[in-house]
């Protein structure tokens, strides 16, 4: 498979280029799964899929998918896509889907690369994932791969891998804004910990 392939391919990239990953125990072997990241490089979704053994179907921002050749890549490399900035049921149903057969999801919560580095305001999305989808979330900090090419010979370049955290106690509460609010808002204090650590 494709997806396999390129995997083994950019693993050894990412080893050759001393890319550091702390943290790959703490990712679940099985089960649905969510994983969180903050976003500052094209690198992020390819370095963390080069070294967690399970694969990972990532929402993708829409524009990709209007190049039909890298439309039909991203297919097989199990991203689909998703309208950023308005509520895109069809692909909250994908992702709910993905869940569902328990897989591993993967999104940005800030729903678009920082500029800065610094992490943004998570969208509700996130939170509306978790407690739709009854999945634990795995909070990912990329730290440095807003570079080029990501090379740890000339400055870190790390991926911090979270613990698993569930949010059960809300999973059976009435949604409202106040609540997504606050559980996107702890995914985020969550990367944040882990780029701080």
């Amino acid at each position: 498979m494709l997806y396999s392939f390129l995997k083994r391919v950019v693993a050894v990239l990412f080893w050759l280029g001393r890319v550091k990953v702390e943290g790959k125990e703490n990712f679940p072997s099985d089960g649905a799964v969510i994983l969180a990241g903050n976003h500052v490089g094209f690198w992020d979704p390819i370095v963390v899929a080069a070294f967690v053994e399970r694969q990972i179907h990532y929402m993708a921002k829409e524009e990709l998918f209007e190049h039909i050749l890298l439309a039909k890549l991203l297919y097989k490399l199990n991203a689909f896509p998703v309208k950023r900035g308005s509520a895109d049921r069809k692909a909250m149903k994908t992702a709910l889907k993905i869940l569902e057969e328990e897989k591993v999801l993967g999104i940005f919560p800030e729903g678009t690369r920082s500029k800065t580095g610094e992490l943004s305001k998570p969208q509700h999305g996130i939170a509306m994932l978790v407690l739709k989808g009854k999945a634990p979330v795995v909070p990912v900090a990329f730290i440095g791969t807003n570079k080029i090419f990501p090379w740890s010979w000339f400055s870190p370049v790390e991926v911090k891998i979270g613990s698993p955290v569930t949010y059960d106690e809300y999973y059976d509460s009435k949604l409202s804004t106040s609540l997504l609010e606050e559980v996107s808002r702890d995914i985020m204090d969550k990367i944040s910990i882990l780029r701080s650590s």
